[in-house]
């Protein structure tokens, strides 16, 4: 994939220049920022990436599955294009769509194959975290969500195994990849259902929790400091002795950065 030169998105949907636009819907450009992700028409984009495939044959019952959703939200849709993509792949034994999503231009095209990993019902824990990783060091931050949304729930039903497995991705260089850790982990994270091994057991992830005390990454703080506050919901005392402990051990301002973040709902006592 060649890398598409940085460009200063629109700050509202009004002011995206049409042209702009037109090539997003045509998958010749990543969005952006937010406003350009949400901005592009996803059914279009779906066709244009299916005709230049030579796969028209696929759009309809993909598009069928959108108008089936009862709640049509840029995730739902990314889900549901991604799952059909999935679908037609395998009905028709195509070994070489999966891999032009994964290496596409446009950035939703690529969250749509992290979701041909995440719903393959084929692909072990170990298998699919091993396919997710290069979406998880992706350079946009949307493939980057999509791609822990779109194995979550793989994760959370095999939470011990996955903890075990992502304890090894904390020594990885890249930033992108060890915040991946933490955020696809978080008890209760963001726009997806809980963790509830983790909420009741929040201990279970000190594995991946404690390399990345004192992360040089701010990216990766955060994530931490927010997996952190979700457990102190359901298991303040484990937060607020953890915390202390990590004080003592790690005096440094990465590790207070966390620690603050942490307890920012619960106090320290």
């Amino acid at each position: 994939m060649t890398a598409t030169p940085k460009r200063k998105g629109a700050r509202s949907t009004k002011d995206i220049p049409p042209d702009i636009l037109v090539r997003l819907n045509r998958g010749e450009l990543e969005t952006a920022n937010l406003v350009e992700w949400l901005a592009v028409d996803q059914r279009l984009l779906l066709e244009n990436v299916l005709s230049e495939a030579g796969k028209t044959n696929y759009l309809s019952p993909i598009l069928a599955r959108i108008e089936l959703l009862p709640k049509q939200t840029v995730n739902t849709i990314n889900e549901a294009v991604g799952t059909g993509l999935l679908e037609q792949a395998t009905t028709h034994n195509d070994n070489k769509l999966l891999p032009l999503l994964a290496t596409h231009t446009a950035d939703l095209v690529r969250c749509w194959a992290t979701y041909t990993i995440g719903k393959n019902p084929e692909l072990d824990i170990a298998t699919t975290l091993q396919h997710i990783q290069p979406f998880a060091a992706d350079t946009h931050f949307g493939v980057r969500e999509i791609a822990w949304l779109a194995v979550r729930h793989k994760i959370a039903a095999d939470i011990e195994t996955s903890i075990a497995i992502l304890a090894d991705w904390t020594a990885n260089d890249d930033e992108n990849i060890r915040r991946f850790v933490s955020e696809a982990t978080r008890p209760r994270g963001v726009w997806c259902e809980h963790i509830e091994q983790l909420k009741a057991q929040p201990e279970l992830g000190l594995p991946m929790l404690e390399p990345l005390k004192s992360d040089p990454a701010k990216y990766v703080r955060d994530s931490v400091g927010n997996w952190l506050n979700d457990a102190s919901k359901t298991r303040p005392d484990f937060v607020r002795e953890l915390c202390k402990r990590w004080q003592h051990e790690s005096d440094t301002k990465e590790t207070r950065y966390i620690v603050k973040k942490a307890l920012r709902t619960v106090g320290a006592e």
